[in-house]
């Protein structure tokens, strides 16, 4: 199983890259960087790549809808390239509230988008002519929609790999089959190992039915908040004002994935309370509504037994890349838990 974490900048970009190198040390192996709406992630993920020598960068995740195909090809390759073949190209649909009140951009068809960008990514790094003819792409543009001018064109640079680890954060079922086809890595959220089956084994089985033999076996990434001791019931409460932010507020009512996830899960009466108080801007008692049993199954807080117990559950699921968010107040204990969590995967 591997350790990775989450970058999580809030505290200075820079002054987190520093204990990445401490991280690296300690025994992480990969390390994701979010987009969102915040800064982009390439330009960080450039700087990583050279401040550290063995750790895995990642994108997590890039949008789909806000690079062409071809940019988000020619990106991963450079990225790729300046980490020595160390990066894992982290794609999503991200949501409308995002793409459409952000970006500017209708949010249609994220299947298909993201079926269509991988194919066309996959063909960049091999170095073909460029020829695409898509329900969402087509390159070169057709005559008719340009100047005529356009013609099939091959990455100028020779990339380090033709074939760059594609990560698909997904959680519904369509998409959670379709990157079990396609990807080497898929990345859910708010995972409860114990539900994972389900949930999402009859999607997991019908994509793997599909999938080339050539692609690995696929890597199931998950993220947990990580903290081991005594008595902290207060650090695992710390984790449920993003919950319900993400069931409550990511969208509107019947249009917010996570909210579907939750109910899915078993929480229907749960998830629907969190939304009705989140919309109605009472996020503290949507907060308090976020069940204790869904924090503690989908977090490592707790006892080192416990903890122990986790990383077992998960692993049972099928998850291989643990995704961890040390909690700690200073650099030297969040070092120490990636050591401590690094050991205890060895171990389980």
């Amino acid at each position: 199983m591997r350790i990775g974490m989450p970058l999580n900048y809030s505290g200075g970009f820079k002054e987190t890259v520093d204990e990445l190198v401490d991280y690296e040390k300690a025994g992480l192996d990969i390390v994701y960087v979010p987009e969102a709406y915040s800064f982009d992630a390439v330009s960080q993920l450039g700087f990583i790549a050279a401040r550290t020598e063995r750790l895995e960068i990642a994108s997590g995740i890039l949008q789909v809808y806000t690079r062409t195909p071809t940019l988000t090809a020619m990106t991963a390759a450079g990225v790729d390239f300046v980490s020595d073949g160390r990066f894992t190209l982290g794609i999503g649909a991200s949501g409308p509230q995002v793409i459409e009140g952000f970006h500017g951009l209708p949010y249609k068809a994220p299947l298909g988008r993201t079926r269509e960008l991988v194919e066309i990514c996959r063909k960049v790094w091999r170095r073909e002519k460029l020829a695409h003819e898509g329900k969402h792409y087509n390159i070169p543009l057709p005559a008719e929609e340009g100047t005529g001018l356009g013609k099939p064109l091959k990455l100028v640079n020779h990339p380090v790999r033709e074939r760059i680890p594609i990560m698909i954060a997904a959680i519904g079922p369509k998409n959670v089959a379709m990157t079990a086809e396609i990807a080497e890595a898929w990345e859910p959220i708010f995972y409860v190992p114990e539900k994972a089956a389900e949930v999402w084994g009859d999607s997991l089985a019908e994509g793997r039915a599909k999938r080339d033999a050539t692609l690995p076996e696929l890597d199931t990434v998950v993220q947990a908040p990580l903290a081991i001791g005594e008595d902290l019931d207060e650090l695992l409460d710390s984790m449920r004002p993003m919950l319900a932010l993400y069931i409550g507020g990511m969208g509107a009512k019947g249009q917010n994935f996570y909210n579907n996830l939750a109910r899915r899960y078993g929480y229907e009466a749960e998830a629907e309370r969190i939304q009705d108080l989140y919309l109605d801007g009472k996020k503290d008692e949507a907060a308090a509504a976020v069940p204790r049993e869904l924090l503690t199954k989908t977090s490592l807080i707790g006892p080192e037994s416990h903890v122990r117990e986790r990383i077992a559950a998960f692993r049972e699921s099928g998850v291989t890349t643990l995704n961890v968010t040390p909690l700690a107040g200073s650099a030297a204990e969040r070092t120490a838990l990636i050591e401590r969590v690094r050991h205890l995967a060895d171990e389980a």
